[in-house]
C-alpha cells in the first residue's frame, strides 16, 4: 500500500531554476541562521574557557535534538501534506492540515514539558560525561524544556509556508527566531553573567516570541471562504495518515538523532576535550546541511506539489534540478570549511587543548557536505512525496551499517574511527534512497 494518496486529475505545472530558487535561496538564508544559534551558544560559553561548560552546552544540545528533532514530523509532515493538497488544488484541506498540525503540536508540548524530568535522567545516564558536564547541562535543560510546545508550533508554522511555496515568510520567522535567540543569549551570558540558565533562557524566550509572530503571519492569511469545518479538521481518515505519515518520519528522525547522540556520547566517553572538539566540528557539520537544506525545501515543496498534480514531469524535473544545485553547494561548502575551518574552531573556544583536538579531526567535518548532500536532497523529495516508510527503512539499514563501522573502525582508529563512521552513515543514506526512488515513482505515478 501506498504512503502517498494523490489526486487522479492531471494538474500540469511547470518546474523551472527560477522557481526552485525562489523557494531555495530564502530557505537557505533561513536554514542557515538555524545552526547560528549552536555556534553562538558555543562561542558565549566557550569566551568562559571552560571546557566542562562546553560539554554542557553539546550534551544539552543532543538532549534537545531529541526531544524536538524527533518531533520534526510536525514541520516535515506538514511541508509535504500542505504541498500535496496545494497541487490537487484542494483549498480547504490546505487550511485543515494547518490546524491539525498546530493542534497535535500543543499536545505533544504539553506532554514533553510533563515527562521532562524522567527524560533528562534517562538523557544524562546514556550520554555519560564528567559531573561538571552534567550539572551544567541539567541547568541548560530545565529551563530550555519550557519552550517545548512554543518550539513545535514554529514547526508547524514554518512546514505550512514552505508547503505552499511562501519561502519569504519562512524567512522572516526564521531569522526573527535565532536573532532573538542569538542576541539574547549574548546579553544574558556575556552582559548579565547568568552563564547556562542566560543561554538556556535566551533560547526559550526566543521561540515564544516567534511563535507569537508566526500566528499573526499565518491566522490573517487563511482563506474564510475555505475554512475547513471542525468535522474537517478532525477527519478520522486525515488524521490517519497524518499519524501513519508522522509515525514513520518520527522514527527516522529518532533514528538519526540516534546517530548523532551516539556519537556525542562516544566524545564524552574519551573525555571533555574530545567531546568539545567534536561538539565544535558538529556544529561546522550543521552548518553545512542547513546550507544545503535550502533546495531540500525546494524538493519537498515542488515533489510534494507534483505529487498531488499527478504530475510525474514535474516530479522528475524538480528531483534533477534540486540534485544539481545541491551538488555544486556541497563542494562549495567544503571548500569554506577547509579554508575557514581553523578561524571558526579559534573563535568557538579559547582552550587551546579543545583548538588542537578540533583542528586534528577537522579534515572529517570538510567531508560531511558532500558524503550528505544527496541524503538531503532524497529527503526532501522524499518528505514531500511522503514516501514516509521507505524513509524509516533506509534510515534504519544506514544507522546498522554506522554502528558496525564504528564497531571495526573505532578500536583501531580512535576518534578518527568514530568520524569515518559518520562519513559512511551520511553516504549510505543517500545511496539506499536514490536506490528506492525509481521503484516509488514507478508505482505512484504508474
Amino acid at each position: 500500500m501506498s504512503d502517498t494518496v494523490i489526486s487522479q486529475t492531471i494538474r500540469p505545472f511547470q518546474v523551472t531554476h527560477r522557481g526552485i530558487l525562489a523557494i531555495a535561496v530564502p530557505m537557505t538564508l533561513a536554514y542557515l541562521s538555524t545552526p547560528m544559534l549552536g555556534v553562538a551558544d558555543m562561542a558565549v560559553i566557550g569566551r568562559l574557557g571552560d571546557a566542562a561548560l562546553i560539554g554542557g552546552v553539546a550534551l544539552g544540545a543532543v538532549i534537545f535534538d531529541f526531544v524536538f528533532a524527533t518531533f520534526n514530523f510536525l514541520r516535515s509532515g506538514t511541508t509535504g501534506l500542505t504541498a500535496q493538497a496545494l497541487g490537487a488544488g484542494d483549498r480547504t484541506e490546505t487550511q485543515a492540515v494547518f490546524l491539525r498540525s498546530l493542534l497535535l503540536a500543543a499536545l505533544i508540548g504539553l506532554g514533553v514539558i510533563a515527562i521532562g524530568r524522567p527524560v533528562l535522567s534517562l538523557a544524562l545516564l546514556g550520554l555519560g560525561g564528567s559531573p561538571a558536564v552534567q550539572a551544567a547541562t541539567t541547568t541548560y535543560y530545565d529551563i530550555r524544556i519550557l519552550s517545548t510546545p512554543f518550539a513545535l508550533a514554529n514547526y508547524v508554522m514554518l512546514g505550512w509556508l514552505v508547503g505552499l511555496g511562501r519561502a519569504g515568510a519562512g524567512l522572516l520567522l526564521q531569522t526573527v527566531l535565532n536573532g532573538a535567540n542569538i542576541a539574547l543569549t549574548v546579553l544574558f551570558v556575556l552582559g548579565f553573567g547568568w552563564g547556562m540558565a542566560g543561554a538556556a533562557l535566551g533560547t526559550t524566550i526566543g521561540e515564544i516570541l516567534t511563535a507569537c509572530l508566526g500566528l499573526l503571519v499565518v491566522l490573517p492569511s487563511l482563506d474564510r471562504s475555505a475554512r475547513p469545518s471542525r468535522a474537517a479538521v478532525l477527519d478520522r481518515a486525515a488524521l490517519i495518515r497524518m499519524v501513519a505519515v508522522n509515525r514513520d518520519i518520527m522514527i527516522r528522525s529518532f533514528a538519526l538523532l540516534f546517530a548523532f547522540g551516539f556519537f556525542a556520547s562516544r566524545g564524552a566517553k574519551m573525555g571533555d576535550v574530545v567531546l568539545a572538539a567534536n561538539a565544535i566540528l558538529m556544529n561546522v557539520f550543521l552548518v553545512g546541511g542547513y546550507f544545503l537544506d535550502g533546495f531540500a525545501a525546494a524538493a519537498e515543496q515542488y515533489a510534494g506539489r507534483a505529487v498531488g498534480a499527478n504530475y510525474r514531469p514535474a516530479f522528475i524535473r524538480s528531483l534533477k534540478l534540486t540534485l544539481g544545485w545541491g551538488y555544486v553547494l556541497a563542494f562549495l561548502a567544503a571548500a569554506i570549511f577547509a579554508l575557514g575551518g581553523p578561524l571558526a574552531i579559534d573563535f568557538m573556544t579559547a582552550n587551546a587543548e579543545v583548538r588542537a583536538s578540533a583542528l586534528e579531526f577537522l579534515p572529517w567535518a570538510v567531508l560531511t557536505p558532500i558524503a550528505g548532500v544527496l541524503a538531503f536532497q532524497m529527503d526532501g523529495i522524499f518528505i514531500g512525496a511522503t514516501w514516509s516508510r521507505d524513509m524509516r527503512n533506509m534510515m534504519l539499514a544506514s544507522l546498522v551499517l554506522y554502528l558496525a563501522v564504528w564497531w571495526c573502525a573505532e578500536p583501531a582508529l580512535g576518534a578518527h574511527g568514530l568520524w569515518l563512521a559518520l562519513i559512511v552513515f551520511l553516504s549510505a543514506r543517500g545511496i539506499t534512497l536514490a536506490w528506492r526512488c525509481r521503484a516509488r515513482v514507478k508505482a505512484t505515478f504508474g
